[in-house]
Order: structure tokens, then C-alpha cells, then sequence
């Protein structure tokens, strides 16, 4: 099976505010809003969805194939990824154009404001899923980038008998209710956040329980509170995912992408879903644990390990075999 990742490949600029965005919010004023927050730190680092998730998957093993956009300032960012075992053959540098960009500030409470330029990413549409020899034993994971692209895709996909994840994340925002029933039609696996599935449900006029019915497989995410994992053996009330113990609360950025990359890896590796869970909580709080998207860095023997202390039991055989510790 090879694992196909879609998404932005972007530089994050990671800035963080000492204090708390809600005390400088005037909501009697929130039409003619203009404010300025003067940050005290910041780094540009490698990022976008595609590129993060991408990268815990080679650090859980795998090898997997990245297809997106990027600009004539790549060539760094790509040496990164293939120095990762991470097949950037499906990447297509857009010359006079720069690599997608995302502008992060990040509050005392890990609220955050987010920017996005989206640069090269812009002409992801123009690339398809029929040209990479795709078939039914391959995963695509469909996750943010430009969203004629996600529609493209996930058509595609539907077309090859490809399954594949769809998970709109901060794209959810930008997407019409037509983007968002293609990527459900087909989907193997719908991921999100508790306030995206809101939206999501509000944009399709239907309730969150038709969405969450909507596919095999519905993960929401709720941040301190773990996620749940929706089937129709669950008749409707899922499975709670408790989130893993994190030695410290650096940055939350690119949590949500490791967590993705743990789902991913344990739906392709046909681990019971429990255990799945489990190992994309666990994989999120590596990322957590650092300032940046790509900055943490773990063996499987160490992740192994961890597990066991994270969720009192040990890591299961199918899970130590997928991770080739068995």
C-alpha cells in the first residue's frame, strides 16, 4: 500500500504574544476591527499540512508520496523531506512563485490567528490523482490546500476506486457545501475538529449526528478532552480517545497533523481503531512538545516505549509489527 498525501506545503512564521488576544477584542466593535499585536518572538519553519503529516508518517515508518504545489524557493524544504525517506516526486515547484506561506501568532492560552498566503499552492488544481498510477490497495489522505483541488481530488479518487481520508481542517471556512459533499461521497475516513464539524454541518444544512453519519469512519478531535471515534458498530455514541500525558505545552501548532498522520498510519496498517486512536494522540504530543511543525523527532523503539507509559498497557503486536519493532 503506499500512502499519498495532498495539502499545502508551506513556511510557517511562528510568532507568539505575551499575553491574551481576548483582552485587546472590543466585541461591540467587532465591525471595523483593527488590531495590532506586538510579538515577542518568531521563526520561519518548514510546515503546511501535507509537509507536516508527511513527515510523522516517515517517523512512524513510512515512505509516504507527497502531491502538491510549491515554489522556486523549495529546493531546501524538498532536501528536508527526501532526507526523510519521503518520495517528493509528486511535488511540482511553480517557477515566479513562492512557496505558500502561513503567518501563526499564538496567545497565552494557545489561541491562535492565523494568515495564510496561499502562493504556489494556488495551482495544485491543476494536478491530478490519474497520473500517479493510484489504485484500490492505495491511501490518499486529502487534507488543506486549494479547493477546487479537494474536490478534484477526492472525484478522482472516487473514480480510480482509490479510498482516501478527507480532512478540511483550516480550509473548512473556504469550502462550499459542493466541496464539502464531494469529499464526503466517497471518503474512507472524515476528520475534525469539534468547532469544524460545526461548520461543516451548518454549510450542508444538516445536523452534526447526519454528519458524523455521513462516512465509515468520523473522527472529531476536541482538543484537552481527547477525540472520538464514530462507526456504525458504535451506533452513534463512539469511542473515546483520551489524549496523552505531554511533558510540556510549547506550541500546538502542527498537533492536529501529527495526530492526523497517527489515524492514517493505523487505518493503512488495519490496526483496530482504539489502538489507532491511541497512537495518533501519542503521536500529537510530540509535536506539541516543540515550537514547530517539523522540529520533533522520535525513534519507533522510543515511541514504543512511551506508549506504554502514556496508556498503562503496552503497545498491541499488530501495532509493534507496524512499526516493524516486531
Amino acid at each position: 500500500m503506499r500512502i499519498v498525501v495532498t495539502g499545502s506545503l508551506a513556511y510557517d512564521y511562528i510568532m507568539n504574544f505575551p499575553g491574551y488576544f481576548k483582552d485587546h477584542m472590543l466585541p461591540d466593535k467587532a465591525h471595523m476591527l483593527s488590531v495590532s499585536f506586538l510579538v515577542d518572538t518568531m521563526r520561519k519553519m518548514r510546515g503546511g499540512v501535507a509537509g507536516n503529516i508527511a513527515y510523522n508518517l516517515a517517523l512512524l515508518g513510512e515512505e509516504p508520496l507527497i502531491i502538491g504545489t510549491a515554489g522556486q524557493d523549495f529546493a531546501e524544504y524538498r532536501a528536508w523531506l527526501d532526507q526523510y525517506g519521503i518520495d517528493t516526486s509528486g511535488i511540482v515547484e511553480i517557477e515566479n512563485e513562492f512557496t505558500s506561506s502561513c503567518f501563526i501568532n499564538t496567545d497565552r492560552s494557545n489561541n491562535q490567528i492565523v494568515a495564510f498566503y496561499a502562493g504556489a499552492m494556488t495551482r495544485s488544481r491543476e494536478l491530478s490523482m490519474k497520473d500517479f498510477g493510484l489504485g484500490q490497495d492505495d491511501l490518499v489522505v486529502i487534507s488543506p490546500t486549494d479547493p477546487e483541488a479537494m474536490e478534484r481530488y477526492a472525484a478522482e479518487c472516487q473514480q480510480l476506486g482509490v479510498p482516501y481520508v478527507f480532512d478540511p481542517g483550516k480550509q473548512t471556512p473556504r469550502l462550499e457545501a459542493q466541496h464539502i459533499r464531494v469529499g464526503l461521497k466517497g471518503a474512507k475516513m472524515l476528520v475534525g475538529n469539534d468547532y469544524e464539524f460545526g461548520m461543516m454541518a451548518k454549510r450542508l444544512d444538516i445536523s452534526e449526528a447526519e454528519l458524523i453519519a455521513s462516512a465509515p469512519i468520523t473522527v472529531i478531535t476536541r482538543g484537552e478532552y481527547g477525540s472520538t471515534i464514530y462507526t456504525s458498530a458504535t451506533d452513534g455514541q463512539g469511542v473515546t480517545i483520551p489524549v496523552a500525558p505531554v511533558s510540556e505545552i510549547v506550541d500546538p501548532t502542527g498537533a492536529g497533523d501529527a495526530f492526523l498522520s497517527g489515524l492514517v498510519f493505523g487505518l493503512a496498517r488495519g490496526l483496530p481503531l482504539e489502538i489507532t486512536g491511541r497512537v495518533a494522540a501519542l503521536a500529537a504530543t510530540y509535536a506539541i512538545e516543540k515550537r514547530g511543525c517539523q522540529e520533533h523527532f522520535y525513534t519507533r523503539e522510543a515511541f514504543s516505549e512511551r506508549y506504554q507509559s502514556a496508556f498503562g498497557a503496552a503497545l498491541p503486536e499488530e501495532a509493534m509489527a507496524a512499526l516493524q519493532l516486531a
